[in-house]
């Protein structure tokens, strides 16, 4: 197995954009994965948790969304994009169908067997993907944010599985009913798995947790995350 890194620029509204393909090219047809970074955009994080899935079978495309250049460098700074990029959320929708577009078209993907994950701000890109009709099977949410789009969802027809921190302030208990109930009026296929003493970040291995358990990395629940979406992409697309 030799997986490699090549850099994939592709063009669209708000782009250039500059992501990043994570594969073993020697392996032939393989499921696809876009792979949302966090609100800081994509980074060596993101592409070693794209090898890791890689590893395990899978074409990943880590997605720039913000644009080529754009990245954030501090909280300040990563919170700015993200308010830009999320101002209009149909402009979202669109740079998100169009990230599918670019996997499809990359070498070795099985156009059949296509997934979605995200972190924060990501897994509140893979709802909207999903909430755009995309055609993938799967999509894994952690920690994500969970407001609808102010305009109605096109039929949901991907599998989800949304990774929460019970104690995230950004998706208090209200936004968690609010995104079960629209799911399932919707007749969604989904699995909301919430997990007691975690917050927001879970998976940032960098960032310390704080005192109430709110925000930062928290190892337990990072590990049983995903191991729960690495089965659940399993199911969906082997």
């Amino acid at each position: 197995m030799a997986i490699t890194r090549t850099v994939h620029i592709h063009e669209g509204p708000g782009g250039p954009f500059e992501s990043m393909f994570v594969s073993d090219a020697a392996a032939g047809a393989q499921p696809g994965i876009l792979l949302f970074p966090n609100f800081f955009g994509a980074k060596e994080w993101d592409f070693a948790k794209a090898e890791t899935l890689a590893a395990l079978g899978y074409k990943v495309l880590v997605v720039d969304y913000y644009g080529q250049g754009k990245r954030g460098t501090d909280m300040e700074s990563s919170g700015k994009l993200l308010h830009d990029f999320m101002a209009d959320r149909m402009a979202v929708k669109t740079r998100l169908l169009d990230a599918l577009a670019e996997l499809k078209g990359l070498p070795g993907v099985d156009t059949g067997r296509l997934g979605a994950i995200g972190f924060c701000a990501g897994g509140k890109c893979v709802l909207d993907l999903a909430r755009a009709g995309a055609d993938i099977k799967a999509g894994v949410s952690f920690h994500g944010v969970y407001d609808a789009p102010p305009f109605p969802n096109a039929p949901i027809t991907a599998s989800l599985m949304i990774c929460d921190g019970w104690n995230d302030n950004l998706c208090p208990p209200e936004a968690k009913t609010a995104l079960c109930k629209e799911l399932a009026q919707a007749n969604v296929d989904f699995q909301f798995i919430t997990y007691s003493r975690t917050g927001h970040a879970f998976t940032a291995d960098d960032v310390p947790l704080n005192a109430d358990r709110s925000f930062g990395f928290q190892p337990d629940t990072n590990r049983r995350s995903w191991a729960a979406a690495t089965g659940f992409l399993g199911e969906m697309l082997g």
